[in-house]
Formats: structure tokens, C-alpha cells, sequence
């Protein structure tokens, strides 16, 4: 497998630390979706990362269906989501919040570093958002007092709220607020401390 992307994104981050914690080797191509474009759109017309190209030349393409498939190889003893229906969908609820809440905070890093001049409504909106889901996730985990979101195990809600809490304090300082959002911020510390976490890892690079 050939996973191509920068591990600055937390949706490529979030689909290499599934492949680390399942064991699954891979090679990784940092490709940046900006300078290396042209390269991705041989393999995605959409030019976006993560892209995952399988041993056979299939291609995978966004994190949620990539890890769809991680999760069938890997099988449902192994899975980083549960198999009981409910929790499931209470992992996949989180999931959806930690990886809209990054494409906001994407959407505002190129708007203010390729626009030049920011929409000051979009802007505030954006934030908004961020801010919601911030919050909403805050409540959530000062619920569960285990170690990890759902339990003893990690699964992709632990993962992916974790690699967008480092990006949006990468790209917009201040926006995290650990003083405001506690059980967030233990959350973050306690998945950094992990050493797939501390491997996969890249400071973040401005779009170029």
C-alpha cells in the first residue's frame, strides 16, 4: 500500500495511525496537494489527500471510506470501531464532528493564506462552527471517564479528534483553548503520548 499525502493533514495523520495500530505495512509518498498536484491527480482527479493506492492499483480515496476498508481487512475483532450497533454509531457520531470541525479548520487556513483578503463573514462562521463543535465535543468526553473515548481501547473517534485538535492549534493559534476545553486537552495529551502518534507526525507546512 501507498499512502500518499503529508501527515500536517489530520485526515492523512488520522488514516496512518489506523494502518500503524492495525499493523498494516505501507509506504508513504508526502505529497503536498498544492505543489505536487499534478502527481495526486494521477491517481485522484479530485488532487486531494489521503489518497491510498492498494497493492493491486486500486485506489482509495477520503479518510472515512480508506478506513472503511482498513477496518474490513483488519476485521471486526481488530476493528478501532465497535461492532455493537449503537456504540457504533456513537463512535461514527464523533467521528463526523472531529472531521468536519478540520475541514472548517482547513477551509479557514487556505482562506486566509491563498485568498489574501478573507471574507470576514465566512470567517466568522467558520469559527463559529469550530467553536460548536469544540464545545459540543468537551461535554462528550468529560461524560466518559475511561481512558479512551469509549473504553480501554482506542478507536477512530480517539484518533480523529485528536489529530484535528493539533492541527487547528498549529494553524490557528489561540482558537484551542486547554483552559476552556479540559477534558479535550488531556484527551489530545494522552493520544500524543502514544508512539504511533509521536512517528507519524509533521509540523505543519503552509500551502504552497
Amino acid at each position: 500500500m501507498n499512502l500518499i499525502g503529508q501527515y500536517d493533514s489530520p485526515f492523512v495523520r488520522r488514516v496512518a495511525l489506523a494502518l500503524r495500530f492495525y499493523g498494516i505495512p505501507f509506504e508513504h509518498t508526502p505529497w503536498s496537494t498544492f505543489g505536487d498536484a499534478e502527481k495526486i491527480a494521477l491517481y485522484n482527479p479530485l488532487m486531494r489527500a489521503p489518497t491510498l493506492v492498494l497493492d493491486d492499483g486500486e485506489v482509495l480515496i477520503e479518510s472515512t471510506a480508506i478506513l472503511d476498508y482498513l477496518d474490513e481487512i483488519s476485521g471486526p475483532s481488530r476493528a478501532l470501531i465497535p461492532d455493537c450497533a449503537h456504540v457504533r454509531r456513537e463512535v461514527l457520531h464523533i467521528c463526523a464532528l472531529a472531521t468536519g470541525l478540520g475541514d472548517k479548520a482547513v477551509s479557514l487556513l487556505y482562506e486566509r493564506v491563498l485568498r489574501g483578503e478573507e471574507s470576514k463573514r465566512w470567517v466568522e462562521r467558520c469559527r463559529s462552527q469550530i467553536a460548536g463543535v469544540f464545545a459540543s465535543l468537551e461535554e462528550d468526553r468529560a461524560r466518559h471517564k475511561t481512558q479512551y473515548w469509549f473504553g480501554d481501547n482506542i478507536t477512530h473517534a480517539d484518533i480523529a479528534v485528536a489529530c484535528v485538535i493539533r492541527f487547528t492549534r498549529e494553524a490557528h493559534a489561540g482558537m484551542f483553548d486547554a483552559a476552556r476545553y479540559p477534558a479535550l486537552d488531556r484527551h489530545a495529551e494522552t493520544c500524543e503520548a502514544l508512539q504511533p502518534f509521536q512517528d507519524i507526525v509533521q509540523p505543519l507546512a503552509p500551502p504552497n
